[in-house]
């Protein structure tokens, strides 16, 4: 048996191909990777002997022969293809061992110029495996130090690889190389090409809308059904999932979780990541119907638990800090179908035991260290339309004192900014046209999706009432601006005492005039946050 190791990442090469020889199969090897397996004392032929072809072009070209692919592809049971290899002297080669150059971590970063990017497009790596991939049924190709230990108990206690792990590695090579071959796509067509600048250190501008986006996405585990029971549906992530995102995570407990369960769990997340102080986000029907934040997790939670307890029945439930026993007891009093955090203290796991339904998820928050570019594109939301796709940049805007424009003659109190910054930072959650009374970090009374403004501040308050709390100098956010003033006096009536919105409407001065007759404060984003 021939294996032919050409790697990049030599990551255990050198303890799989000792392994190897341990068996009896004859190494084959390239540059690096030869001089690599010498120094540690294996016999390892260089490719160019059994090409009788040097290798060339700095490396570009060295595997590219016909004494290679004719071994890679040549099908055992063809008895025409067996002698002409005969004929021309080739010997078969039966595990190709190639990682791939470096291409992604190359254009990951800072700084990468063109010239780098391009000297990492593998060539001659691509065509192995694909040679090897296609003729899985005679050999095994191995794309990455993982599958070393598989191959290795399988030649171990057999002699030989089973058909079953050849073609799981065939799919495992096709995809790598769709993967690669993806990267380079999406990285040329992003670049701005300036042909006046063509020099070794040129570095592209990139957009972060390629020419032709090839995401790509793994699947994490099929779903009992989709969105609703005759829908069937499966869970990806992306190849190179953002730090801190849901499908990072890890399920404790629980149930498996359900298409709606991870739609809503995103959004919890994704909303409670977005506080520095501790927080509580409880989220049905992918809305926000609690948000809080407070001391620690108990009180964050019981905060955010009044909002709306009817709504908080069967809800998602997101922390941004660790879970301790005092929270987990008052969250188990509720029903919960999924609770997520950072992490869990050993008390508060012990709480949890006794719901074994609840799904527990535990998601480390994410330490940054990414490139703009690299956090634009895990940033990236994405909606299906009809044979398209919308890309857009996430609505990650954050906002500060200094970005607020007072237009009223009554001024917000110090109080009131950190509120209408708390209110602003939960509407940009909530289901477009959104309205979000709150009061000291906490929310009062929240209206979602509804066609008129008016009705979701009505809504809005309807839900206060019926929790028995009082919107009586509350503030409130809106996530667009008030087209009439007909909005404000809806939310004054209810209450409100201090306005944040958008602003930019052709009846601008309108709202404001209405707002110093009724005597209340209001502030300019000059963002709007629709969210459909």
């Amino acid at each position: 048996m021939n294996a032919l190791i050409s790697v990049s990442d030599k990551t255990g090469v050198v303890d799989f191909a000792r392994a190897l020889h341990a068996l009896g199969i004859k190494l084959i090897s390239t540059g690096g990777t030869a001089r690599l397996l010498a120094e540690q004392g294996l016999p390892v032929t260089e490719v160019a002997q059994v090409t009788a072809f040097p290798e060339m072009l700095d490396g570009r070209v060295k595997t590219l022969h016909p004494k290679v692919h004719g071994g890679l592809l040549a099908r055992r049971d063809v008895p025409e293809h067996m002698a002409a290899l005969a004929a021309q002297g080739i010997d078969t080669i039966d595990l190709l061992v190639v990682n791939l150059y470096p291409f992604e971590a190359t254009v990951a970063k800072a700084g990468c110029t063109l010239a780098d990017a391009i000297e990492n497009i593998d060539i001659g790596g691509p065509a192995m495996v694909r040679s090897a991939a296609k003729n899985w049924a005679d050999v095994g190709v191995l794309t990455d130090a993982s599958q070393y230990p598989a191959v290795l108990e399988e030649l171990q206690a057999n002699g030989k690889l089973s058909a079953k792990l050849r073609f799981a590695l065939s799919v495992a090579a096709f995809n790598r190389i769709a993967q690669y071959d993806g990267a380079i796509s999406d990285y040329l067509s992003s670049v701005t090409f300036e042909e006046n600048k063509l020099s070794e250190a040129y570095v592209p501008a990139r957009s972060l809308f390629p020419g032709q986006s090839n995401g790509q996405f793994i699947k994490v585990q099929d779903l009992r059904y989709g969105e609703n029971a005759h829908q069937e549906a499966a869970l990806y992530r992306d190849l190179y999932p953002a730090p801190g995102s849901l499908v990072t995570g890890v399920q404790l407990q629980g149930k498996e979780l359900s298409y709606n369960n991870i739609a809503d769990a995103d959004a919890a997340w994704e909303c409670v990541k977005g506080f520095d102080a501790p927080a509580c986000v409880i989220v049905k029907h992918a809305n926000p119907c609690g948000v809080a934040v407070g001391r620690d997790a108990l009180e964050a939670y019981s905060k955010a638990f009044q909002t709306d307890p009817t709504s908080a029945f069967g809800g998602i439930i997101a922390f941004n800090r660790s879970v301790d026993g005092a929270a987990a007891q008052q969250v188990s009093k509720q029903f919960v179908e999924v609770l997520m955090a950072p992490d869990f203290t050993p008390e508060a796991l012990d709480i949890f035991k006794a719901k074994a339904n609840v799904r527990l998820m535990k998601i480390e928050l994410p330490a940054g260290g990414a490139t703009a570019w690299e956090q634009g594109r895990n940033a990236m939301d994405a909606k299906r339309v009809g044979s398209g796709l919308l890309l857009q940049t996430a609505d990650n805007h954050e906002m500060a004192l200094a970005d607020l424009k007072v237009v009223t003659k009554v001024q917000p109190t110090a109080g009131q900014l950190q509120d209408l910054l708390f209110a602003w930072k939960v509407a940009k959650y909530v289901k477009s046209n959104a309205i979000v009374f709150c009061a000291n970090g906490m929310t009062m009374g929240v209206g979602a999706g509804q066609m008129s403004r008016l009705d979701s501040a009505r809504i809005a308050s309807i839900k206060a009432q019926h929790a028995g709390l009082s919107l009586a100098g509350t503030v409130v956010a809106s996530d667009a601006f008030f087209p009439f003033r007909d909005g404000l006096d809806v939310v004054v009536d209810a209450g409100a005492t201090c306005v944040i919105q958008p602003g930019g409407s052709m009846r601008d001065q309108e709202v404001i005039d209405a707002a110093d007759a009724r005597g209340v404060a209001m502030v300019f984003s000059g963002v709007r946050h629709f969210r459909h």
